[in-house]
């Protein structure tokens, strides 16, 4: 087997234990806060939006960092570095007695962030150009799959061994995948840039033919985590708001929550073939209108079913759009670059992972429930706009050429 397929495989299974282990610890962060001894109903909240968002804020800031190493040292030794920091940082959170200690260890673990851009970075530096979007798809479904199965595993062992016990089995995956990456991936062949040869963050951007289009698509790669962020905080709240005589409100919220995930773990790969014929910007602005409509009509269901059905097909644009970004910063950018390039997109990802429940909470506060989907709809109008304006500005130069 070739080794970029090899390493196609390897990375997925690493970036699905990744997924796994970040997304299973977040359903029971308040209750674990709560443990610690926060009760009052205030400070638990303040205390677990610290917690949540203080990872995000981190990773944002050293992404690019890392990125920058990356490019100098080998996207592997990242991979080595990200899977056995986080796995050691989360290890350690099972043994804290206070909330000043898990708070230091959630920003230590920002730090010590960084599998996924690089596992991106690896295959998209590594896989023929004609299959970019197919295979940075199948890296995406690694994720989606972490993030649709990590809740209900973490909720399940929380229930029957306890909350503490969730850190050793989140540890012992990141450690699967330090080992995965450590065995299997093969990192020959790449070119990797001295500390002499080094560029400064304006240099990178000099080396591109079109750095307004990169900025724009960060900027995009911010407001799709913001559409998935800004629905977080209201979700259980709009659904008890639509179906008051449930009883089963946490079970139909669970399910709600994660069935984008179930239709974007079923497209993503074909539509990222289908990127690959057509054009991954056609799938991208395809997916961006779908998601503009989709949220519109959220802002107007009389009911659960109707709920679940949109959220259902938002899955489809969800499971375009990442890929869809990220195949057209690689065909934007070197392969001197692309760990920079995919570092401070990641940034990004992390920045709408703060912005988006910052949104939600504040717009649902003064404006009720509905106001946020129509909120979401208008950020993502906006965004969708200043991506064709500049992308037409692309395709002009292009043909003046």
């Amino acid at each position: 087997m070739e080794s970029w397929k090899v390493n196609l495989i390897s990375v997925w299974f690493g970036c699905l234990f990744t997924g796994l282990a970040i997304s299973q610890i977040i359903p029971f962060l308040p209750l674990y806060v709560e443990q610690l001894g926060v009760t009052d109903p205030r400070a638990l909240t303040l205390w677990s939006g610290l917690i949540f968002s203080i990872t995000f804020l981190i990773s944002a800031v050293v992404s690019p960092m890392w990125g920058s190493l990356a490019d100098r040292k080998g996207r592997k030794l990242m991979l080595l570095r990200a899977s056995l920091g986080m796995g050691l940082v989360i290890f350690l959170q099972a043994f804290v007695t206070n909330v000043w200690q898990l708070f230091l260890l959630r920003a230590l673990m920002g730090l010590t962030s960084g599998y996924i851009p690089n596992a991106l970075a690896l295959v998209a530096t590594q896989v023929p150009r004609d299959r970019s979007g197919w295979a940075l798809s199948m890296v995406s479904t690694a994720q989606i799959c972490g993030v649709i199965m990590g809740p209900l595993m973490g909720g399940f062992l929380a229930d029957w061994v306890g909350l503490r016990a969730v850190f050793f089995v989140t540890s012992a995956l990141l450690l699967t995948s330090f080992l995965i990456t450590l065995f299997l991936i093969k990192e020959g062949g790449v070119k990797r840039t001295s500390r002499e040869d080094k560029l400064s963050g304006g240099g990178v951007f000099r080396t591109l033919s079109h750095p307004g289009l990169i900025i724009s698509l960060f900027f995009t790669t911010m407001v799709i985590q913001l559409c998935n962020g800004s629905v977080s905080p209201i979700l259980t709240l709009f659904v008890r708001q639509l179906a008051p005589d449930a009883h089963n409100i946490a079970f139909i919220s669970g399910l709600v929550a994660a069935i984008p995930g179930v239709s974007a773990l079923l497209s993503a790969p074909r539509l990222g073939k289908l990127g690959d014929r057509i054009g991954a910007e056609r799938i991208l602005f395809a997916a961006l209108a779908l998601t503009v409509i989709l949220f519109i009509g959220m802002s107007w269901v009389n009911g659960v079913v109707q709920l679940g059905i949109l959220r259902f097909l938002m899955g489809f644009a969800e499971g375009a759009m990442m890929p869809a970004v990220q195949t057209l910063l690689l065909r934007h950018s070197s392969d001197r670059v692309t760990g920079r390039i995919f570092g401070y997109n990641q940034s990004f990802m992390y920045l709408g992972n703060v912005v988006g429940p910052l949104i939600g909470a504040g717009v649902s506060a003064v404006g009720g429930f509905r106001w946020v989907f129509a909120a979401t709809a208008a950020v993502v109008l906006a965004n969708t706009l200043q991506l064709v304006w500049h992308w037409r500005r692309v395709a002009r130069g292009q043909a003046g050429h």
